[in-house]
């Protein structure tokens, strides 16, 4: 898999369709999640979140590629609620997916997708905001929360 694009959408669609792969492979943890509005709702804010971010990236003309050198440091939008609103957005979508579901063990790829975009994309990230961006970069990753938390 060495030239297989290591992008955060492969990771999450691994993980949803993990997710929905457990439903056949492991029925014996099947839930039922009494309020699928809820799911869906987690889903389609995650998708806001995704567009709303995209936008900015176009509109401040940095690039969206997560290899890639940031040329303008975002702050505004939904980067004033988040460092990481579009990995914030894969996870909701991947989230009410578990919900969806209804498999407990569909628990597991949610959380190995956190973990991913975690290790494999934020904090090299982030590492790149402060080698280019130094001071203001600083500034900004200790004002606004990582995720939400």
């Amino acid at each position: 898999m060495k030239n297989f694009p290591d992008l955060p959408p492969i990771w999450t669609v691994a993980a949803i369709g993990t997710i929905y792969l457990l439903n056949w492979i492991a029925p014996y943890f099947l839930f039922d999640f009494p309020f699928p509005w809820v799911a869906y709702g987690i889903q389609a804010i995650g998708v806001g979140l995704i567009l709303w971010a995209a936008w900015w990236f176009f509109r401040k003309k940095t690039t969206i590629e997560p290899h890639h050198s940031a040329t303008t440091l975002l702050v505004e939008g939904p980067f004033k609620i988040s460092r990481n609103p579009i990995y914030l957005g894969f996870v909701a979508i991947c989230f009410g997916s578990f919900l969806n579901a209804g498999n407990l063990l569909g628990f597991v790829p949610f959380l190995v997708l956190i973990w991913a975009l975690h290790k494999r994309f934020v904090i090299p990230e982030e590492q790149g905001l402060l080698e280019t961006f130094g001071k203001e970069a600083e500034d900004y990753i200790a004002a606004t929360k990582r995720w939400l938390l």
